[in-house]
């Protein structure tokens, strides 16, 4: 659990280590992000890509059930 451990591009840094899924959506839609997909990921948790016209790409890491943000990172 490491959302706490990355600075995203134009969010506020998190100092939660995980953040309910619709908490840390909120951030990243209120900054212009949007989610351009996903899919299984290592563990039976759930990969979700967000894009941004001036900021790089996030992929983010959510619980099986896609109810918790574990850790999201920027890709490119």
């Amino acid at each position: 659990m490491t959302l706490d451990k990355h600075k995203l591009d134009g969010i506020p840094q998190i100092t939660s280590r995980i953040l309910p899924v619709e908490t840390f959506e909120a951030l990243l839609l209120a900054e212009g992000y949007q989610r351009v997909g996903s899919a299984p990921a290592q563990g039976n948790r759930i990969k979700v890509w967000w894009s941004h016209l001036e900021h790089r790409r996030i992929e983010a890491i959510y619980s099986p059930d896609g109810k918790i943000a574990i850790t999201a990172y920027h890709v490119d």
